[in-house]
């Protein structure tokens, strides 16, 4: 079947599943077709790229489910439905991961792309926008950078992380010329490490400028206390802190009581 009449099966099968939603029918056959298609047939169309065992994450799947129009109702108690019945042999879960058994597609991360797109497009979570501006596009441990040739995508993508995320401009040809490997997943691009040099974005916030740009203060060193452990039972006075010393006079030392009884025997005696 060709790509084209995938996608219109699709669309059908959204179109029946919103309609079993109306008349509050049994819809795990609908659903379960179209897991067949978003997991085993073209996740890149929804902006999903599987790990290298075929997995992808239950939430970033119902995420991606959301974003239709007609798939927002979806919960994960819908997918598990699925696994409970005739269907359950199609997809397997892994703890919070679930793939599909039967898979049209495949990559190869290590082959690279001849005809590389001159630019292309990745969303980053605002906060992270100065640190890639620095120091370039890093990859998550034993993941990829995703990036699309359309901007669409790429918000679609990163507002999954970040309500208001930060759409980057690669200057893929130039960097692939320069040696930056990338690979082919369906409509999306894979990549590794991308140089900050490769990357344009808008201007940093003011606020951010700002805090760059302010020097940071070296904290004042502390002479190191000494410590040890007292026996058990004992305690010990710390004289610093004896409040008496506040309150007693300066000047001459007072007499104590054998002073004074000395004085009056003296007396006495005359």
């Amino acid at each position: 079947m060709s790509h084209s009449a995938l996608r219109n099966n699709y669309k059908f099968k959204i179109q029946e599943v919103s309609s079993l939603k109306k008349s509050a029918e049994f819809r795990v056959e609908g659903l379960s077709r179209i897991l067949s298609y978003v997991l085993g047939i073209r996740p890149d169309e929804f902006g999903l790229v599987p790990d290298e065992e075929g997995f992808v994450s239950i939430k970033e799947l119902l995420q991606a489910l959301h974003e239709e129009p007609e798939l927002g109702y979806v919960r994960e108690s819908h997918v598990k439905e699925i696994l409970y019945g005739k269907h359950r042999e199609e997809f397997e879960v892994d703890a919070n991961r679930i793939r599909s058994l039967k898979r049209n597609w495949g990559f190869d991360p290590g082959t690279d792309v001849d005809n590389v797109p001159k630019i292309l497009y990745t969303p980053v979570r605002r906060r992270a926008h100065s640190v890639v501006m620095q120091e370039g596009l890093k990859p998550a441990k034993g993941r990829f950078n995703i990036l699309s040739p359309s901007t669409e995508m790429a918000l679609r993508i990163g507002r999954r992380r970040d309500p208001d995320p930060v759409i980057l401009e690669i200057k893929a040809e130039a960097g692939h010329k320069a040696g930056v490997n990338f690979s082919s997943f369906g409509g999306l691009i894979l990549s590794g490490w991308i140089p900050s040099g490769f990357i344009a974005g808008p201007p940093l916030p003011k606020e951010l400028l700002e805090e760059k740009n302010t020097p940071v203060r070296p904290e004042k060193m502390r002479e190191p206390q000494r410590s040890f452990h007292a026996p058990a039972g004992s305690f010990f006075l710390d004289l610093s802190r004896d409040p008496g010393q506040e309150r007693r006079p300066k000047g001459k030392k007072q007499k104590g009581w054998k002073e004074e009884a000395r004085r009056l025997r003296r007396g006495k005696g005359r």
